[in-house]
């Protein structure tokens, strides 16, 4: 487990990797542009060649991009679409020129529309960004439910992946937050096993490709997209603990978007997930199975 934070990229691309060393992560997550504009930051080869090697020599296992939340791939806005497909788009190729494990993408939202056709229109900008990029994956997070969200389960995730085209590019990002938020309880053992049977069923969990660790401040089924510190939510340390060491994510980057120092994810926040991670491994392996 690849066990990271969001950290930005201010300053240079090269300049996240930095920040990722200086918590002690493994995998990092970064914004490509400014996350409530629209207009691209226009990167040069210079640029990606710099990050490549500064990861390279770095030795941080897993990098992610997170698209911009202007993005609603699924608006009845052809404006809108248009800029989602184009932002979209532009985060996929800078993906392909850094190496990106993914570029993880909110789906979109229906607003007060039906949610079908909103799911139609969303698939088609995502295979439109998917052809008009080369390799990196796309990894489409689960929501919390508010308002028209979509991805709010697993067959809203599996009709949005199959509206694309089932590219194999298409994965999927769990968010622990926006889990609990939409009904799935991932604080026991039995829970998380239940709520990834039903992933696997419906989506098939080899499409599963990254993971946001973040506590929640809403309870179980709210709707409510609300991020907590680690530990400082309704997860808990021990929900936490169940879900950092569930072996399915084993290989998989695991980053922390909210932390305790002012919402900032802090080094005292990976070495506490990893804390727990170990915790979570302790108890499944003393707590007898069947």
């Amino acid at each position: 487990m690849l066990i990271g934070a969001h950290v930005s990229p201010a300053g240079g691309l090269y300049k996240a990797v930095e920040r990722g060393l200086e918590l002690d992560a493994e995998a990092i997550q970064i914004f490509n542009q400014s996350p409530r504009m629209w207009r691209p930051t226009n990167y040069g080869e210079e640029d990606f060649a710099r990050f490549r090697e500064t990861r390279e020599q770095s030795g941080i296992g897993g990098v992610l991009i997170h698209a911009v939340y202007l993005v609603n791939c699924a608006s009845e806005d052809p404006d809108i679409r248009a800029k989602s497909l184009a932002s979209l788009t532009h985060s996929l190729r800078v993906g392909d020129a850094i190496g990106a494990d993914g570029v993880v993408l909110h789906p979109g939202s229906a607003k007060t529309g039906h949610v079908g056709e909103a799911i139609t229109r969303a698939g088609e900008v995502i295979a439109a960004a998917l052809a008009d990029s080369e390799r990196c994956a796309l990894h489409l997070e689960d929501t919390a439910g508010a308002g028209g969200t979509l991805g709010r389960s697993f067959e809203e995730l599996a009709a949005l992946i199959e509206a694309a085209g089932g590219d194999e590019r298409l994965g999927m990002c769990l968010d622990s937050c926006h889990l609990l938020a939409s009904g799935y309880d991932i604080r026991t053992v039995p829970g998380l096993d239940e709520t990834l049977a039903e992933c696997d069923r419906m989506v098939g969990l080899n499409r599963l490709h990254s993971i946001h660790l973040n506590d929640s401040l809403t309870a179980l089924g709210s709707n409510r997209d609300r991020h907590a510190a680690p530990g400082e939510g309704e997860i808990g340390q021990d929900g936490l603990a169940v879900f950092l060491s569930e072996p399915r994510f084993n290989e998989l980057p695991v980053v922390l978007e909210t932390g305790t120092a002012d919402g900032a994810v802090a080094a005292a926040d990976l070495a506490l997930a990893r804390d727990l991670r170990k915790r979570g491994q302790l108890m499944r392996a003393t707590t007898p199975t069947g």
